[in-house]
């Protein structure tokens, strides 16, 4: 396929009217063609206008109908094939493995909501049927499930130009849940996000899907993403990003004459906390896993593990000596864009500045080529300095880690006690560990949407059973996942029939149950018909 420039407002081709920009290679920093066109609030409009038009008709799309389009997606972005990849690596800097283990994830999660869908567990249908017999008062026929809220805009994230961009989690989400999307694609990959948009417009004519299901926008997040948010016909957004990026978009969403959800996904420091008969047993070994966790895709990750709380002894001098020693072999790594290394960069010197922060080990130093690479790093802080600084617990994106150095175990409980949301929290620990240390493991569960036990918190799987958010600032609302099946309950919610004609009910909720799902009939779980 070739890269056009132009925006896709509900299935057309078109150029921006608000000036052009250009991709940039990070690892050069050169100018990528061609030239990208920005969409104008006309254009933002017609694309929600388009949405909402269609939104009725693709909400009440049977699940199989969806489920062929969520494949179709996936085809078609199988289809791109090489230039795809390429598109990637250029305009991000990562490696081609990375590349396709991105587009892998890509396909595989929008396949996953298509089984996922068909089986109609999202759905949550549920049936109490009347009981005009009923004493003192009679019940009414009462049936219930999750309808699909409606046009979703979807903000690309520039960490993942595929997992969390223009056909990503959020996107398979909606699509999945029956809401038309509006992604705004992240300026950072803007031929990246055209190339997957081109797949997923394939797909929506294959699919015989008005052209209004589906839109791409590029432009200024400042000015295109805050109309698309302000934009009536919008009903939800789905955010991955940084705080201030989130709260700005969730602010506008509350601000607006009918308020609208805002999941947003916003970073984190993900503690991992090294108990002191794991580390006096293999130091060295978690050293060596947290360095690759730590300097993966140049600390990239909103899953990076910026923060080590661990008790002052032998082992945790063995784990900083051996993370020190590794550090030093890692060498510079590219970062995404100008803006993330003055971000890094200044986040860096930022925690350097703070009182008793020590830089401890650093990895090889930045070229000097033009391209956006930075060096990794280890800082270390007592506990008791910790505790009187929130500055110290501010998300620093990138390869360079805090470690908190304890007195004892009463201070790395209230070191955990301290902490913000978080989206993981890693206990590094033996069995009789988390036994012995049950308060800190409650502490712990309180403020984080994911507990890793001995292992790593890079590695989001895309499954039934993840958890991708967690408390605020980690997330705008701790009860949903931005990753796996059940982040299809951002894009839905209840509706309730009283003593609606049956021939008329959605199929979902029919006697004969069309869809053959399982539902709750009176309180007990069953897939027959009533």
């Amino acid at each position: 396929m070739t890269i056009t420039g132009k925006q896709l407002i509900a299935g057309n081709w078109t150029d921006g009217r608000a000036g052009n920009f250009y991709g940039v290679n990070p690892a050069t920093g050169e100018d990528l063609q061609p030239a990208f066109t920005a969409a104008d609030e006309f254009q933002v409009a017609e694309a929600v206008h388009a949405a909402s038009a269609c939104a009725g008709e693709f909400a009440n799309l049977a699940p199989a109908k969806r489920a062929e389009f969520l494949n179709t997606c996936a085809d078609e972005i199988m289809a791109l094939g090489d230039e795809l990849l390429e598109r990637v690596s250029a305009e991000t800097g990562y490696p081609r493995a990375r590349a396709e283990g991105e587009r892998g994830r890509t396909c595989g999660q929008l396949r996953l909501f298509a089984d996922w869908i068909v089986k109609g567990e999202y759905l949550d249908a549920r049936i109490d049927t009347a009981l005009p017999e009923r004493q003192p008062l009679p019940r009414p026929d009462l049936r219930s499930f999750n309808q699909a809220l409606g046009p979703v805009a979807v903000f690309g994230a520039s960490n993942f130009p595929l997992a969390f961009s223009v056909a990503g989690g959020d996107t398979a989400a909606a699509f999945a849940a029956g809401c038309p999307v509006i992604v705004k694609g992240h300026n950072s990959h803007p031929g990246t996000s055209e190339l997957v948009a081109q797949a997923v417009a394939n797909a929506v004519k294959k699919c015989g899907l008005p052209g209004g299901v589906f839109s791409l926008i590029l432009g200024s997040g400042t000015r295109v993403g805050a109309e698309l948010v302000k934009s009536p016909g919008i009903k939800a957004v789905g955010f991955t990003g940084s705080l201030q990026g989130g709260m700005a978009l969730f602010k506008l969403a509350n601000e607006r004459p009918e308020p609208i959800p805002v999941f947003a996904e916003m970073g984190s420091i993900n503690p991992v906390v090294l108990l002191p008969e794991a580390l006096k047993a293999r130091a060295e070994a978690i050293a060596e896993g947290f360095v690759g966790s730590l300097t993966l895709g140049t600390g990239q990750f909103c899953v990076n593990p910026g923060l080590v709380i661990a008790v002052e002894d032998e082992g945790l001098d063995r784990f900083i000596a051996a993370t020190s020693a590794a550090l030093a072999k890692v060498p510079a790594g590219v970062m995404l864009n100008k803006n993330t290394l003055a971000g890094y960069q200044s986040g860096v010197a930022r925690l350097r500045d703070q009182a008793g922060v020590e830089q401890v080990a650093t990895g090889e130093p930045a070229r000097g080529d033009g391209g956006f690479t930075c060096q990794a790093g280890l800082l270390t802080v007592t506990a008791k300095e910790f505790l009187s600084n929130h500055t110290l617990q501010e998300e620093v994106f990138g390869p360079m880690s805090l470690v908190v150095k304890c007195r004892d175990r009463s201070e790395l409980l209230q070191a955990v006690s301290a902490l913000q949301g978080q989206l993981t929290g890693t206990l590094q620990c033996t069995e009789s560990e988390l036994v012995n240390y049950g308060d800190l493991v409650d502490v712990l569960r309180q403020k984080v949407g994911r507990v890793v036990c001995n292992n790593f918190p890079t590695g989001v799987e895309v499954c039934h059973s993840m958890m991708h958010g967690g408390p605020f600032p980690a997330a705008t609302d701790a009860r949903f996942t931005s990753v796996g099946t059940m982040s299809i309950a951002r894009f839905v919610r209840p509706i309730c029939f009283q003593n609606y004609p049956e021939a008329l009910l959605p199929d979902a909720l029919k006697n004969s149950n069309p869809l053959n799902i399982c539902r709750l009939v009176n309180g007990e779980k069953t897939c027959d018909a009533v």
